[in-house]
């Protein structure tokens, strides 16, 4: 039974054979022909017409018998009408595309599109799972078991939603690694990197550490209802499974979710239910040893920065070096590369007052005290330069383009604001003038000062102008008067308030920081 399945796995393999081969463009400027119809069979002269390649009939029909024979495509029976003996002879072999050829050409065609993209991945469907779950719980727990075709509607989109997520989080996960595997870097990848690793992906663990566990009560809430829910599912919609029970030889592929063992994976998924680690773990895993190699490209960065960069490549350059030389020549490379040369004399003076005879051999003789820059680097000088100065005049230059931007907005929203004055309730104010009017209602009611009187409480003092701008707001209380401010953001009633917007001299010095005063 192994030797069998071996044998089948062996076939269905050959189907890739066309991406390997030499004249594989041509493969697969033919194969794409096949995956854009449905259902149909193609001869020479169908696919010559369809091609954007240059080939002969002949060249093509060898390659449509090659791709047959490796199970890309299958022979067809066709009624042919030709109306010469060449016509004929291109025209009766006719070819349909195999279920696994067109499953091989449609994974080909996604690597070639996306293959160095950064996918995004969805994680707002992980909500949507969340969701999902929640209510097959509901439905599967509800008085009479669950209407057959309401839950399947659930669980066919939970099942999709969970397979488009999980994909895009493998995708951008194997993107990553493909960055990390990076050590070329430079400063300006580095901070792209590192944005995009501290930010999206701890964005997207801590998403996935927070709808986990809800996930993983929500499975172990719905796990007792599954078999009698899947059954009656099974009967409500019974399919293509039909077919399997009329043609036992043939193997259906049942939709997502239909099966038991579907479920299981998707609990393995956020539940350590075997004691591998649930995919959540190895997500937290991921992300961690992300981290660490991003530490690692910024101690690579440091060390190019002060001098000290990996000598790894000249190491292995010169192992070969040594490797593929004679023993002479390996002798004056090790010379050249390290400097080995006979015992010389170092040129530093001894000692004035100790007088060592010639005769006296180094091994016994006194020691000279060698100072330690010149014993590591062979040099006195110091190391080290000093740092410069950092220039902030970019930075200096946008804070002040953004404080200019921010103080003509405010200007522009004061102007509106003074038009607007007598009549809020007919304009639609814009975000920035709604928030320069609540800024100044509330310094009014700030400053302002209550009385009772006849009718309750009335306002004295509500008052609050910005000098810089030029403007005042004063509020009374009126009973019985509603002030609706319309803005873009949303509409806000003030009860039993009046408001008036009126200008105001500015002041004739240097303007100075906008605030609001009564």
């Amino acid at each position: 039974m192994e030797g069998n399945d071996l044998s089948r796995a062996g076939e269905r393999l050959s189907v890739y054979a066309y991406l390997t081969a030499p004249e594989r463009l041509e493969y697969i400027a033919v194969m794409r022909v096949f995956c854009g119809t449905l259902l149909a069979d193609l001869a020479v002269p169908d696919v010559l017409a369809k091609l954007d390649r240059e080939l002969d009939a002949e060249t093509l029909a060898a390659r449509l018998e090659k791709l047959a024979g490796w199970g890309n495509l299958l022979r067809s029976t066709h009624t042919v009408k030709a109306t010469s003996i060449a016509d004929y002879q291109r025209s009766r072999s006719r070819y349909q595309l195999s279920k696994l050829g067109e499953r091989v050409q449609r994974d080909a065609d996604e690597v070639l599109a996306g293959a160095d993209a950064a996918r995004e991945v969805s994680s707002e469907l992980l909500a949507l799972v969340d969701r999902g779950l929640s209510e097959i719980v509901a439905l599967a727990s509800a008085p009479g078991g669950a209407d057959p075709q309401q839950a399947w509607e659930r669980i066919s989109t939970l099942f999709v939603q969970f397979a488009e997520f999980a994909e895009s989080v493998r995708d951008f996960y194997a993107y990553l690694g493909q960055v990390l595997a990076r050590y070329d870097l430079d400063g300006a990848e580095y901070q792209g990197f590192k944005e995009l690793l501290l930010d999206y992906v701890e964005a997207i663990t801590e998403d996935v550490s927070l709808r986990a566990p809800r996930i993983s009560a929500h499975l172990t809430a719905v796990r007792p209802y599954l078999p009698a829910l899947l059954a009656r599912i099974d009967t409500h919609a019974t399919g293509i499974a039909t077919l399997a029970d009329a043609l036992p030889e043939t193997r259906v592929q049942r939709s997502r979710g239909r099966d038991l063992a579907d479920w299981e994976g998707l609990r393995d998924w956020f539940t350590d239910s075997g004691g591998h680690g649930s995919q959540v773990d190895q997500l937290r895993d991921a992300t961690l040893r992300a981290l660490q190699s991003l530490l690692a490209n910024a101690k690579r960065m440091l060390r190019s920065a002060s001098g000290e960069m990996s000598r790894r490549k000249d190491l292995l350059r010169l192992a070969a070096w040594f490797d593929a030389a004679e023993p002479q020549e390996a002798h004056d490379i090790a010379v050249a590369a390290f400097g080995l040369y006979g015992a010389r004399h170092l040129g530093v003076a001894p000692d004035p007052d100790r007088t060592v005879p010639a005769y006296v051999s180094w091994w016994t003789g006194p020691a000279v005290e060698v100072p330690v820059a010149l014993r590591e680097r062979g040099s006195r000088a110091p190391r080290g330069r000093s740092a410069a100065a950092e220039d902030h005049t970019e930075q200096k230059r946008l804070l002040m383009e953004q404080a200019r931007e921010e103080a003509e907005a405010r200007r522009a929203a004061a102007d509106e604001l003074r038009s607007a004055s007598g009549r809020f309730d007919q304009v639609r104010l814009s975000a920035p003038a709604l928030r320069l009017l609540l800024e100044l209602l509330t310094a009014a009611l700030g400053q302002a000062r209550l009385h009772r009187s006849a009718t309750g409480f009335d306002l004295d003092g509500a008052r609050a102008s910005d000098v810089d701008l030029g403007i005042r707001l004063t509020m009374w209380r009126t009973p019985g008067r509603h002030t609706v401010l319309r803005s873009v953001d949303g509409d806000l009633t003030a009860d039993d308030l009046a408001l008036t917007v009126e200008s105001i001299d500015p002041p004739a010095s240097v303007s100075l920081p906008s605030e609001a005063t009564a």
